[in-house]
């Protein structure tokens, strides 16, 4: 896995964490901050909280998205906004997973070069990791036997679209 992530320029650097593998083998990497494009979330923190951090790591028509509205009742929710001139949308992202699978659709519709496809590697050390990764990474970390991220069916579905 290691070798896979020196050749995708994936690594900023391997740290104390890269030993070992499988799933922990990322997560830890994450939670250390050696992969590029790699978020580690507080556990507690709200989908609105995590937006424009997220928004900005996944790029493409993600980062024009603006918060306009952020209610809690009756269900969390988030309006938003892909422009001027473009109609809000309501998005009902109950945690930052959903925030994730909202993001990642948006990358799949209306995605080009410069969106990034968000992985969730779970949980680890009280925070998420999420992973944020050109769909290009996402096909050939597909093949490697350690990428089994939360998400990966979608993740499958996305990067071969």
């Amino acid at each position: 896995m290691l070798a896979a992530l020196r050749r995708l320029n994936l690594l900023k650097d391997p740290g104390p964490g890269s030993g070992g593998e499988g799933p922990p083998h990322l997560l830890r990497l994450c939670a250390e901050g050696a992969l590029e494009g790699g978020l580690s979330v507080a556990l507690d923190v709200r989908p609105d909280e995590l937006f424009g951090a997220l928004a900005a790591a996944a790029g493409g028509p993600a980062r024009r998205l603006k918060v306009l509205d952020v209610r809690d009742r009756p269900e969390p929710r988030m309006v938003v906004s892909r422009g001027p001139g473009a109609a809000p949308e309501t998005w009902e992202v109950p945690d930052v997973r959903a925030l994730v699978e909202r993001l990642n659709a948006l990358a799949a519709e209306d995605g080009g070069p410069q969106a990034r496809l968000v992985a969730v590697l779970g949980e680890w050390e009280d925070a998420l990791q999420l992973w944020c990764l050109p769909r290009s990474a996402v096909r050939a970390l597909l093949r490697e036997r350690g990428f089994q991220p939360e998400n990966l069916a979608e993740l499958r579905g996305l990067a071969t679209s």
